[in-house]
């Protein structure tokens, strides 16, 4: 992208941020490995399985410190992919990728049991979505975007519902799960239904909605958190983040919107597919184990 050779090393790789994220990677490895019994954990944790944490970490790590996190403050249609990732993809890989027994050695205790609330499945369904809506009106954006404090917070708030939000569908402790197989075919979809009025509003808005990506005044106020020294520097060799798109406004506010969707639309396909497969391999095989009690079977399903 033109104009990205202006932006020195740190601020394209936030090396600090990026020390941190492998700070926390080398944390999980002992944690699974050297160190598993110490967290009551008897298996050991699949490659596979801690593929998919190093891979959140890495993806948080591009979104959140690496370029994808300069891109997502010059285009919207970056920032939309930052959020696709860090909170509809990064979410089921971390619950994947943690196992059962490090969830329980954390949330097993008598401390948590006053917020039991929060694993509520329906305030987990609500409580990402009405966020995130909330989070792209255009005011509440502008204004997250352009005050750090706030704006770490409301990023860090918002990956710990969308973990709430997910819990739900793939539970990684099974004795913790709250809704059945066919509940979260209806969960997932309805995921997909609460997101479409926001991402809707986005896309076929008249005009750009958002002033970090179209007044040059308000984007180097955002910028100031990219970039080091003044940024107001940035507006004598550009002007503002024009520069940086070969879209208008309202086309890169367009292709945002569309990407998020999308983005939702495959991974709620993908879960779908897990969930149903998941379901028709366990009727199956009651089918098959004469001793099964499928009287009984399905009284606890319509409980």
């Amino acid at each position: 992208m033109p104009g990205l050779d202006y932006f020195s090393f740190a601020e394209m790789w936030s090396p600090l941020f990026l020390v941190f994220m492998l700070l926390i990677a080398t944390l999980y490895a002992f944690v699974v490995g050297p160190w598993r019994q110490r967290f009551g954990g008897v298996e050991a944790v699949p490659v596979v399985r801690q593929l998919a944490f190093y891979g959140a970490m890495l993806l948080l790590y591009l979104v959140h410190g690496g370029p994808l996190s300069l891109l997502g403050h010059l285009m919207f249609t970056f920032h939309m992919t930052d959020m696709a990732i860090s909170y509809i993809i990064v979410p089921p890989l971390l619950l994947y990728g943690i196992p059962g027994w490090l969830w329980k050695w954390a949330f097993g205790r008598a401390f948590w049991k006053p917020f039991r609330l929060f694993a509520n499945p329906l305030f987990g369904l609500f409580a990402f979505n009405l966020l995130f809506s909330f989070y792209h009106m255009p005011d509440v954006h502008d204004w997250v975007m352009t005050h750090y404090v706030i704006h770490g917070f409301f990023y860090a708030l918002l990956l710990v519902v969308a973990l709430l939000n997910w819990w739900h569908v793939m539970c990684p402790v099974p004795e913790w799960s709250r809704v059945t197989s066919l509940r979260k075919l209806g969960y997932i979809f309805a995921n997909g239904l609460l997101l479409t009025p926001a991402c809707v509003l986005i896309i076929f808005a008249p005009e750009p909605l958002f002033a970090v990506y179209n007044d040059p005044q308000v984007w180097v106020q955002a910028m100031g958190y990219c970039v080091s020294g003044d940024p107001a520097r940035l507006l004598e060799q550009f002007e503002g983040p024009a520069f940086f798109n070969l879209m208008s406004g309202r086309e890169d506010q367009q292709l945002g919107g569309i990407v998020m969707k999308l983005l939702q639309e495959f991974v709620n396909i993908w879960a779908l597919y897990s969930v149903f497969m998941q379901w028709y391999r366990k009727e199956k095989s009651q089918e098959d184990d004469p001793a099964f009690d499928h009287a009984a079977s399905g009284r606890l399903n319509n409980v």
